[in-house]
């Protein structure tokens, strides 16, 4: 026959064991010895993240999740090897696949669209506090998308607009009509298309694509969407239709 005090000791393990199954299992991955320590160490105290392996690079990390099957991994971009992105990128071909959520020093648009890209559910810099941290591990893991503030800003406006300007920036050498093209074609659009769109014959627009790839020192048009699209030009391809 059990006493008050064993069943009050029943109830606490039975508590811990569900706290222990609702904890989220993370990877870190960070060239940072000192960072990947502080970064264990607070969300290990939230209380509803567990830390079950850490990576240096790329390459570890892939064997890291490959061991613990985690169910968000936390990594920077900049590392030795392979870096953040390819690794997230080898990550989304996984099934399961765990979410990943960027944590770096990169604030840059072409480190925050590379990151997108290759599969990332969240992106923070690494000036977020403990909190941000844990909330955006937690949403992460539940198939939410979490951005920071900063970069939520830059998201919007890059599709509001201001990604003109960016494009401006990051091919100076292009006219504004020659990365009007260079838009469209990241888009899949087809010189027929982009004539009607642009208004413009279809002699002047393939005049501007060939301007394009010489400017950009590329040599066909594949080339050119593969440099508009790691620029965060374009997006997904769709049908001329």
């Amino acid at each position: 026959m059990h006493s008050d005090a064993d069943h009050r000791r029943d109830a606490r393990d039975v508590g811990h064991s569900d706290a222990d199954d609702r904890a989220v299992r993370v990877v870190i991955a960070d060239d940072h010895p000192m960072y990947r320590y502080g970064l264990s160490a607070a969300l290990a105290t939230s209380g509803t993240v567990e830390v079950v392996a850490e990576a240096a690079n790329g390459e570890e990390l892939l064997a890291a999740v490959a061991r613990t099957s985690p169910d968000v991994v936390v990594t920077d971009l900049a590392m030795p090897g392979l870096d953040g992105a390819a690794a997230t990128r080898a990550l989304a071909g996984l099934d399961p696949c765990p979410g990943v959520l960027v944590l770096t020093m990169h604030e840059d648009d072409e480190a925050l669209f590379a990151a997108l890209r290759a599969g990332a559910r969240g992106y923070l810099l690494k000036d977020a506090d403990r909190a941000e941290i844990v909330r955006a591990v937690l949403a992460v893991a539940e198939g939410q998308a979490v951005y920071g503030q900063a970069v939520a800003r830059r998201i919007v406006d890059f599709f509001t607009g201001v990604h003109r300007d960016y494009a401006a920036q990051v091919f100076p050498e292009l006219t504004e009509r020659e990365r009007e093209v260079l838009e469209l074609i990241a888009l899949g659009i087809g010189n027929h298309r982009i004539a009607a769109r642009l208004v413009l014959s279809e002699k002047t627009v393939r005049n501007h694509v060939s301007a394009i790839l010489t400017k950009l020192h590329v040599s066909d048009r594949a080339a050119a969407v593969a440099r508009a699209r790691d620029a965060g030009l374009g997006g997904r391809p769709r049908s001329d239709g």
